[in-house]
C-alpha cells in the first residue's frame, strides 16, 4: 500500500490565533522584548508550576544563562549524557567549562545514575540531566547524588513541555529548568527558550545575563549596567506567537499520548522494534514516540517509500568530532543509537495514519522473518 499524503514526523501547526497576536504587536508599534515577553514569562511560569520564568532566544541559551548564572564557568566540568541534541554540550562550552559525557540507561536513553556518580570529579560543578522525548530522567537518584557531591542539576527539559513526574513538571526539580521553542516542540515561538526557577536571586542573575546587565528591562540610552550581560531577548514578536500557541498546548498534549498508546499497543508483540516507555498514566507526555528497531535504517526508507516520515536519532555526542572520544567509553550509546528513531508523531496524525504506520512496520518485520 502507497500512502498518498506524507504522514509527517512532526508539523508545526501556526494559524488564524497566531496571526491576530502578530498584528496585535505590530499594531502597537513595539515589536522589541516588553510586556508581551513578561506576559508570555508568567504564563509559562504558572504553567510550569515553578515562581520565576525567564525567556531568552533559544534552548541553548536557556541552558548557557541557567549554567552561568549558577557560577559555572572556566575550569569547571558539567556531566552531560552523551545522548541528547549537541546543543547541551555546546552550552556547556559557551560557559567556559567542559562538557564530561556520560552513559546513559538502555531503557531509557535517559542518564545513567551509576555512571553520573563516576565521572564527578573535585572539578565538576553541575550536571545537565536531559528528558529524552519528554521521558523522565531519574532524578531522585540525580537529585540524591548532586547532593551528596555539591553539585548543581539544570534539567534540560527541551522536549518536556507540560510532562510530568512524581506530580510535578519537568524541568522543577532542579536549581533550573530548561525549555525550547523551536519548530519542532509542541509550543513554538520560531526559534525561543526559557528557564524556569524557584530561586528569585539566580532570576535576577538570568536577567542580568540575557539583557546586558540589566536586571530591569532599560530604556537603551543612560541605563545603568552594573554588571556584564548578554544580549539574548525574546521578541514581543515571538511571546505573541507563544502566548497563542499556549492555549493549545493542553489539547496537543492530550493528543500526543494518545498517539504513543496507539503505537504502544500496536506495536507490542512485533519482533525487531521496542516502543520505548512513557508513564502518560502518571503524567509523562512525548514529545515524539520513540522506538530503538533492527535494520533502523531501511525500516526508515521503506517507511519514506510509503509516504510515512520518521527521523532517526541523533549520533552519541561523543562521536561528533568537537567532542570525540571511544566507542568503548559508551557501550550503551555506541549500540543504539544505530537503532533508535522517532516514529511518525505529529499531533496531526489521526487514528488511522498511526494504524497505518504500524501495518507497514509490521509488514516490514513480517518479510525480514
Amino acid at each position: 500500500m502507497t500512502v498518498n499524503t506524507m504522514i509527517p514526523w512532526w508539523r508545526p501547526d501556526v494559524g488564524a490565533e497566531e496571526r491576530e497576536a502578530l498584528s496585535r504587536v505590530v499594531d502597537s508599534n513595539y515589536l522589541n522584548e516588553g510586556e508581551v515577553t513578561t506576559e508570555f514569562e508568567q504564563r509559562a511560569a504558572a504553567l510550569f508550576g515553578a515562581r520565576h520564568a525567564v525567556a531568552t532566544t533559544s534552548g541553548t541559551t536557556a541552558i548557557f544563562l541557567a549554567l552561568t548564572g549558577l557560577g559555572v564557568g572556566r575550569g569547571h566540568e558539567v556531566i552531560v549524557p552523551d545522548v541528547t541534541f549537541i546543543a547541551t554540550a555546546n552550552a556547556v562550552t559557551l560557559t567556559g567549562a567542559t562538557p564530561v559525557l556520560v552513559d546513559v540507561d538502555p531503557h531509557t536513553l535517559t542518564i545513567d545514575p551509576d555512571r553520573l556518580a563516576c565521572a564527578v570529579t573535585p572539578r565538576t560543578r553541575a550536571v545537565v540531566p536531559v528528558h529524552i522525548s519528554g521521558r523522565a530522567a531519574a532524578m531522585a537518584r540525580v537529585l540524591g547524588i548532586a547532593a551528596r557531591h555539591g553539585i548543581v542539576v539544570v534539567e534540560d527539559a527541551a522536549e518536556a513541555l507540560l510532562s510530568a513526574h512524581e506530580g510535578r513538571s519537568l524541568g522543577t526539580f532542579g536549581a533550573a529548568g530548561c525549555f525550547s521553542f523551536s519548530p519542532n516542540k509542541t509550543v513554538t515561538t520560531g526559534q525561543g527558550g526559557l528557564v524556569v526557577t524557584d530561586d528569585e536571586s539566580l532570576a535576577v542573575r538570568l536577567r542580568e545575563l540575557k539583557d546586558q546587565g540589566r536586571a530591569e528591562r532599560g530604556t537603551g540610552g543612560n541605563d545603568v549596567h552594573p554588571v556584564i550581560g548578554y544580549n539574548f531577548k525574546l521578541t514581543n514578536l515571538q511571546a505573541a506567537v507563544g502566548l497563542a500557541q499556549i492555549e493549545k498546548l493542553t489539547a496537543r498534549v492530550t493528543r500526543l499520548r494518545q498517539i504513543y498508546r496507539a503505537y504502544n499497543a500496536g506495536l507490542a508483540d512485533v519482533d525487531g522494534i521496542r516502543v520505548l516507555p512513557f508513564d502518560v498514566d502518571r503524567g509523562e507526555s512525548p514529545q515524539w514516540v520513540d522506538a530503538v528497531a533492527d535494520d533502523r535504517d531501511a525500516l526508515v526508507d521503506r517507511l519514506l517509500q510509503r509516504g510515512m516520515h520518521c527521523r532517526p536519532f541523533w549520533f552519541p555526542i561523543h562521536s561528533q568530532r568537537p567532542y570525540f572520544r571511544s566507542d568503548a567509553d559508551f557501550p550503551v550509546s555506541s549500540s543504539l543509537m544505530p537503532k533508535a528513531v522517532w516514529l511518525p508523531s505529529a499531533f496531526q496524525l489521526t487514528d488511522a495514519d498511526v494504524s497505518l504506520v504500524c501495518d507497514e512496520i509490521r509488514r516490514f518485520y513480517g518479510a525480514r522473518s
